[in-house]
């Protein structure tokens, strides 16, 4: 199984490109704090790459930004290439499936879900709750 999830803020605006038949395509970095600390004392960082496709490209292309805190579950891919040198590179990165807005309420951002058909689920804060008689319950 080639599951991963992770939790962390953009590193930079996500960029948006579409391929030649014209599908969407969204790619940008979330660095990820790793729980414990090295023998310095220090956590260190890890900045990894995500790709996302089609409608949750566009949703992400269009409601994220550099430092928002993202939780992205897919798959990891690992691709290679020659480069212009000759050499053989390496790619690491995670192919989105989900992708979860966590930026908190007031921050400017709404929180959103979005999901791999690209369907955005976004929920607005509640302001003002007011009480409800027991009386009038339906149950």
């Amino acid at each position: 199984m080639n599951k991963c999830m992770i939790i962390g803020n953009l590193t930079r605006d996500p960029e948006l490109s579409t391929t030649n038949s014209g599908i969407s395509l969204c790619r940008f970095s979330v660095a990820v704090s790793r729980k414990f600390a090295n023998a310095d004392g220090e956590r260190e960082t890890d900045f990894l790459n995500v790709i996302v496709w089609r409608g949750l490209a566009e949703n992400c292309h269009k409601y994220l930004k550099k430092g928002s805190k993202v939780c992205v579950c897919g798959s990891i891919q690992t691709r290679n290439f020659e480069a212009q040198d000759g050499t053989k590179r390496y790619i690491t990165e995670i192919v989105a499936d989900d992708v979860e807005f966590l930026n908190r309420a007031g921050s400017g951002d709404e929180g959103a879900v979005v999901k791999e058909n690209g369907a955005a689920e976004t929920s607005a804060p509640v302001t003002k709750l007011e009480p409800i008689d027991d009386d009038d319950l339906p149950f």
